[in-house]
């Protein structure tokens, strides 16, 4: 007996398959337990396209520069807050209620290996769809994300103690122990590139800089995992303890004639205003002179980034217009004049 294949027939299968598969999912006898695991096909076939997509995607949207290896101190940190809990660390056990989960999260230090430079950049900015893994809190700063893929990619052969060198976790109990593993019992900074010096800023930024990071206003994964979990005491605190280290502002300016320009005069053909003009003693802008020349680098480049884009709803909204107006000769000659030596 033939049977003849007609649309009405191919049709009317495939509204059956349809209504038969909607009427299992009503039914509830589909198991969703995280218990039951996957079948092993299944398993399969999820990672299977888990890892197309990932390839396939990384190699178009990608940056060719997706590790920063020159600051870890924040990754660290920032891997140790938010990442170790479900992936463990070098010496620390993932905690197994995130281990329970389906699927569960893997350990990087073997997992690491198997992904590219430019895929573990585009896993950790964009996250991975029902496995538990998040995209990157923000998703306008790739410089964080840089940093971390670094620190990712070091994670296999990294020792218990090399990874406590850079977390340098205090005592939890401890005073500014949130605080201090990045930013230094002395208030000047673990990190060359990645932290900025916060002894001597004026506490009334630096209150406004946490309560921003929490609130969301100020952009960074980092700073907001550890802002969020701070009460307004602990903000008002830690914002006073700091200001009264000493750091910034001490530090002479350097000696570049041109950098000293920029600082005091501006550049008044390209529309440049004086750095001094907003960062002075009795202004609302941070302190500047005296900060790490590393990092006032980076942050003019991150600043200057795509030509076409100016984020208003920021509240340094003005400094991605400023950062693109210095001539790019002159960012590390202006970063390290105003950080007061040649090199630092």
């Amino acid at each position: 007996m033939t049977i003849r294949i007609t649309w009405a027939r191919a049709v009317a299968t495939l509204v059956g398959l349809a209504a038969a598969g909607m009427l299992f999912a009503w039914s509830g006898l589909f198991n969703i337990a995280a218990s039951s695991g996957h079948w092993p096909i299944t398993d399969w076939f999820l990672h299977w396209t888990m890892r197309n997509s990932v390839r396939t995607y990384a190699a178009v949207t990608s940056p060719d520069d997706p590790a920063d290896h020159s600051g870890m101190v924040s990754a660290a940190g920032h891997f140790a807050n938010a990442c170790s809990i479900c992936h463990g660390a070098p010496g620390v056990r993932p905690a197994p209620v995130m281990q329970a989960a389906t699927p569960p999260a893997p350990d990087l230090a073997v997992n690491a290996k198997e992904w590219s430079d430019k895929q573990l950049f585009w896993i950790l900015q964009h996250g991975v769809k029902y496995t538990g893994m998040p995209a990157w809190a923000v998703q306008d700063r790739p410089d964080e994300v840089r940093r971390m893929v670094a620190f990712v990619r070091r994670l296999p052969g990294m020792t218990a103690a090399q990874y406590d060198a850079l977390v340098a976790e205090a005592d939890p109990g401890a005073d500014l122990a949130t605080c201090t593993g990045c930013h230094g019992t002395d208030g000047k900074g673990r990190g060359a590139r990645d932290i900025p010096v916060l002894g001597g800023q004026k506490p009334a930024y630096l209150l406004a800089a946490l309560q921003g990071y929490a609130s969301g206003k100020r952009s960074s994964a980092v700073m907001q995992q550890v802002a969020m979990r701070m009460d307004p005491a602990e903000m008002d605190d830690a914002a006073r303890r700091f200001a009264a280290m000493p750091g910034l502002g001490a530090s002479p300016m350097g000696t570049d004639a041109a950098a000293a320009r920029i600082v005091e005069q501006g550049l008044p053909k390209l529309q440049l205003p004086a750095c001094a003009s907003c960062h002075t003693a009795g202004k609302d802008y941070p302190v500047i002179a005296g900060q790490r020349a590393g990092y006032i680098a980076q942050r003019l480049r991150h600043w200057r980034g795509e030509e076409t884009v100016v984020d208003a709803r920021k509240s340094h909204a003005t400094m991605p217009v400023i950062a693109r107006r210095i001539p790019d000769a002159m960012i590390d000659p202006l970063a390290r004049y105003l950080a007061g030596r040649s090199t630092r």
